[in-house]
């Protein structure tokens, strides 16, 4: 390695928690500083009072300038200007943020009806103190702003017992969670901010949900209520309210058991879609080649060659191949081309686009992808051969419809080994069709062209090996067969085939246990909501149900008659759900794989969970009811 001399040290930030814990000067070496040199980005802090778009038309003067003094080398090359923070924070990643925000509000306010639920049940029971209060001179004001400070009290009480909770299960989700889920600059402790976050929203929370219990124990009349002892039943605006609170509840958990449903509908066809790779017995890992080694072309070739001679050579291992790019992970350099015969783009800036990549002649033995037409590169193809290529069908039905791929050339500005730049266009004989491999994003297309590696061969490669046992425990046996060659380089991130793919599937998965934890909270709330409510019910009514048990009612029937009325609830809170569940499938519509905004599959088993639990809650206080002694009750009344 090369050495340096430490000259300073940053001040204790977020870039403490980067990968890069040192910074070392850009030097440009003399076969670097020419116009096809364009592999870098700049970053910039724009002056006070420019946007963005001003930006953008500036730097477009200047590369149109560029384009116009250097047309061989700047021709067809612009720039995009964008905030850094929309390269640390994609599109798709803030959308499943604001997700999952809406998720806990919509059990937020869940929590809060059932709270206000309870208060409103509550406030009949304190009747009798009420009036008695009101009776000794304390106005409905005094009487109302009592009553909401305690709902106040009640709400910080649960906001702080929240934060102990959630300060309890922040390091197990933490533990769980993908490392590129959010950008590593971010801050997940609870801080001053969040805290004052939730003393707000608590606060709210309480005072909105807590006024109209108060102000319906407020409103009684004094002399009523102590005539008939406190045992007043609850008004008709009250128990209308209550309903429509356990509607809202059932509302917002079937919405959100929705989204969970198509998030692990979503997550089922990712796990079982066709990779293009069979992962199992299959051992990754990179070479990252010092600077200061050869570049030269026949260098690198003859190096890599030795390297997978020696791997080879170890016992249990069946094929090893070299690449610029991992399966799965989207592999290779994104590069525009042109396809021979077609007509001349008249702005070159619209050439296509696709993943390009360098493999050996094992690379598709290795990872058990399938030809499906032509041949697969052989080690005869080196830069003295006719220059060749491979690509995937998803290039075909993209680019090629309706041709033959086998008799199509591909112009490619040439890759030139060890000089991060490119060299003038040339064309490669497409060879070879194969099956298409997953990467990066599954929601995708993945065209892609492949080169072999013996024709452009790369400094730094990644090394695929497939076993005939573990993988795993291969690794030293490999990296000694490896250091044979060359004792002074390091296996970097070595990693089965099987923890790539884990690693691919993680980001959704975190995402899916979410929103199905919310959604089972959501669902036992609302559960526990329509159970508050009926067994209220239940209470209040007791001496009907007696009166009907009396008459002849059977206990089916009152069980049935007390289920049928919470049912009607659920069914009504359903309904409306499934037109939120629409906006909040189109909300994740971009997130999806294989499912579409309206899956009524998903939809229908969430709706049956909710009417399932639904009907548990409410058979409890129905079972109760049809247990009682008719004739006990209506002694006591």
């Amino acid at each position: 390695g090369e050495p340096y001399t430490v000259i300073g040290v940053m001040a204790p930030g977020p870039w403490d928690k980067g990968r890069n814990m040192f910074l070392v000067p850009l030097v440009f070496k003399p076969e670097q500083i020419n116009h096809d040199f364009h592999w870098l980005l700049v970053m910039g802090r724009l002056k006070p009072g420019i946007t963005v778009r001003q930006a953008q038309a500036d730097m477009d003067r200047v590369t149109s300038g560029l384009a116009k003094t250097y047309p061989k080398s700047d021709q067809g090359w612009g720039s995009f200007v964008e905030p850094l923070q929309n390269d640390f924070m994609p599109k798709e990643r803030i959308l499943t943020l604001w997700l999952l925000l809406g998720a806990v509000g919509f059990i937020l306010l869940i929590a809060c009806a059932n709270v206000a639920n309870l208060l409103l049940a509550r406030g009949l029971t304190r009747q009798k103190e009420v009036a008695v209060r009101s009776a000794l001179g304390a106005n409905r004001r005094t009487i109302f702003a009592q009553l909401l400070t305690e709902s106040l009290a009640l709400a910080i009480a649960g906001g702080l017992l929240g934060v102990g909770v959630g300060y309890a299960m922040l390091h197990g989700l933490i533990a769980i969670m993908p490392e590129d889920t959010l950008p590593w600059e971010a801050d997940l402790s609870l801080n001053l901010p969040i805290l004052a976050f939730t003393l707000l929203a608590t606060t709210l929370a309480g005072l909105l949900f807590g006024c109209a219990p108060a102000w319906y124990a407020s409103r009684i009349d004094p002399a009523e209520t102590l005539k008939e002892g406190g045992r007043s039943g609850m008004g008709a605006g009250r128990h209308r309210l209550r309903r429509l609170l356990v509607i809202g509840e059932f509302t917002l958990a079937l919405t959100l058991l929705a989204g969970a449903g198509l998030a692990i509908h979503s997550f089922w066809n990712m796990s079982r879609v066709d990779l293009g790779v069979q992962t199992d017995h299959v051992l990754t890992f990179f070479l990252p080649v010092p600077d200061s080694r050869p570049k030269d072309p026949q260098q690198i070739t003859t190096y890599y060659r030795q390297i997978l001679a020696n791997i080879s050579a170890v016992p249990g291992v069946m094929h090893a191949s070299a690449e610029t790019g991992l399966p799965l992970e989207g592999s290779g350099f994104g590069m525009p081309f042109t396809i021979a015969g077609k007509p001349a783009y008249t702005d070159p800036s619209e050439r296509p686009a696709c993943a390009f990549g360098m493999v050996t002649p094992d690379y598709f033995s290795t990872y058990g992808i399938h030809l499906t037409r032509g041949r697969t590169f052989s080690d005869q193809d080196t830069g003295a051969s006719i220059k060749v290529a491979m690509v995937n069908e998803d290039f075909v039905k993209k680019f090629l419809q309706g041709l033959d791929p086998l008799r199509q050339r591909l112009s490619v500005e040439q890759l030139i080994p060890g000089v991060t730049r490119l060299g003038p266009p040339i064309e490669w004989q497409i060879v070879g069709v194969y099956h298409t491999v997953m990467g990066g994003d599954f929601r995708q297309d993945h065209p892609e062209i492949l080169i072999p590696f013996w024709q452009i061969p790369w400094p730094s490669a990644g090394i695929g090996v497939r076993t005939a046992g573990d993988p795993a425990a291969m690794t030293r046996s490999i990296a000694a067969a490896i250091h044979a060659v060359d004792p002074q380089i390091a296996l970097a991130q070595p990693r089965t085939m099987d923890d790539v793919h884990d690693e691919v599937m993680s980001g959704d998965r975190f995402v899916v246990i979410l929103f199905v934890t919310f959604a089972a909270v959501a669902l036992l709330l609302a559960a526990l909501g329509i159970y508050g409510v009926m067994a209220f019910s239940v209470a209040q009514r007791s001496h009907e149900i007696a009166l009907r048990m009396a008459l002849g009612a059977t206990r089916n029937r009152v069980i049935g008659m007390v289920v049928r009325e919470g049912i009607l609830l659920a069914c009504i809170g359903s309904v409306l759900g499934l037109i939120g569940s629409y906006f909040v499938g189109r909300a994740m519509r971009s997130l999806l794989f294989g499912v579409g905004a309206m899956d009524f599959s998903a939809f229908a088993a969430v709706g049956l969970v909710l009417l399932v639990a639904a009907l548990l809650a409410c058979y409890l206080p129905a079972h109760r009811a049809a247990s009682v002694h008719p004739m006990r009750v209506l002694r006591t009344e």
